[in-house]
């Protein structure tokens, strides 16, 4: 089945709850019959970058959705994957920044003002709030998603929630 860039075309004014539903909608067609991270993660942060734009409040001020993933080679340490936004941080200490403190403890972290996170990694200057939510697999972190805004409380509990969904679901999908 051969899926057209309208799966990523979502109508402006949709609630969180209705952006995140499609998202894993359109997942889950576009990760039938195809196990591979690079492009399940290509995928879905297209999916994820333009549902967020769509939806009313301060999570539409997103200016960085992507992943890092576990380095193969040493698992202490992030590497950049797949993502929309300016180039980012290739390289991220495991338990350094909020990405790290989330592959460290593999909790998610919603980050209401990132200048008052202790050791919060600025790769771009313009972010003000930030989600991370770890992607676990066999109980070990294989990646986490990252979402930043440049807005204050881009993020709170309902998108925790939400994409622990997406992240259960990219576990279940993807071979890393």
């Amino acid at each position: 089945m051969v899926h057209h860039a309208e799966a990523s075309t979502f109508e402006q004014g949709l609630s969180k709850a209705q952006a995140y539903a499609r998202v894993l909608e359109e997942a889950e067609a576009l990760f039938a019959g195809q196990r591979n991270w690079v492009s399940n993660l290509s995928n879905a942060s297209s999916l994820l970058h333009h549902a967020l734009k769509s939806v009313d409040g301060p999570v539409s001020a997103i200016n960085w959705c992507g992943f890092y993933f576990i380095n193969p080679l040493n698992h202490q340490e992030l590497i950049l994957g797949p993502f929309h936004g300016h180039v980012a941080c290739q390289s991220i200490k495991v338990g350094q920044g909020v990405c790290g403190a989330a592959a460290a403890t593999m909790m998610t972290e919603v980050v209401p003002n990132v200048d008052e996170f202790p050791g919060h990694i600025a790769c771009d200057s313009n972010s003000k709030s930030e989600i991370v939510v770890p992607i676990i697999q066999n109980s070990k972190v294989v990646a986490i998603i990252d979402i930043d805004c440049s807005e204050l409380n881009g993020f709170n509990s309902e998108d925790a929630q939400l994409l622990e969904k997406l992240a259960n679901l990219i576990a279940e999908t993807c071979d890393f």
